[in-house]
């Protein structure tokens, strides 16, 4: 009898699953399903660097670059401006929320900047792309975090652009406003960003610990 009830919790337990995931719009399901895939390569990737001799850089005399320092504060600040994004769309403020899309749109670029002066630093160590394995890992992974990052900020001017043409027409304003798609749109850019600023983290974490 038991066993019996249970079977029905689990059955329907099963559908509801089913049902979100058919239930889903394409967005989500492509978006989901690539943060599935980066995370699996991040996984793997941070796998092959922790197995790398990184006892060697002590040679070279390795040190956190200050730019990677400076970059993770730069990201968790455009983790809060990204958060205020939904919240201005709920308040029907398109202003609003095409400033908090900009802003954390150039702090985006302000973190790329200084990723690239990072490897600069690493370089003037000795820790270039060709030297030790572990050294390379370091270029590889902080180069395919900003790659994902990239692709979340050319997405960030698309929107900018389309929210600056809908700020002049009252109807699109309107339109956008009560549009569910809209809303999911915001919802899936705001979670991308979450999930680059947590694999940042979480790499940053790592280096620091590792070295």
């Amino acid at each position: 009898m038991f066993k019996g009830k249970r079977k029905v919790i689990m059955d329907r337990t099963e559908e509801n699953w089913f049902q979100k995931i058919e239930n889903m719009h394409p967005y989500q399901t492509l978006m989901y399903l690539g943060m599935f895939g980066s995370g699996l390569i991040f996984l793997f990737m941070t796998v092959a660097f922790l197995a790398t001799a990184t006892g060697n850089l002590d040679a070279v005399g390795f040190r956190m670059p200050k730019s990677f320092i400076l970059s993770t504060f730069v990201i968790l600040i455009s983790g809060y401006t990204v958060s205020k994004m939904l919240k201005f769309y709920l308040q029907e403020s398109i202003k609003d929320l095409r400033k908090a899309l900009m802003l954390t749109f150039w702090l985006g670029v302000v973190f790329c900047i200084l990723q690239v002066i990072g490897w600069k630093e690493l370089t003037s160590m000795g820790v270039d792309f060709t030297g030790l394995p572990s050294g390379s890992f370091l270029y590889v992974l902080s180069g395919i975090h900003l790659f994902h990052l990239g692709g979340a900020m050319v997405f960030a001017m698309i929107m900018t652009v389309q929210y600056h043409k809908k700020e002049k027409d009252e109807i699109q304003e309107i339109v956008m406003l009560t549009n569910p798609f809209e809303k999911m749109r915001i919802q899936l850019f705001t979670r991308y960003w979450y999930f680059m600023d947590l694999i940042w983290l979480v790499l940053f974490m790592i280096f620091v610990l590792t070295f």
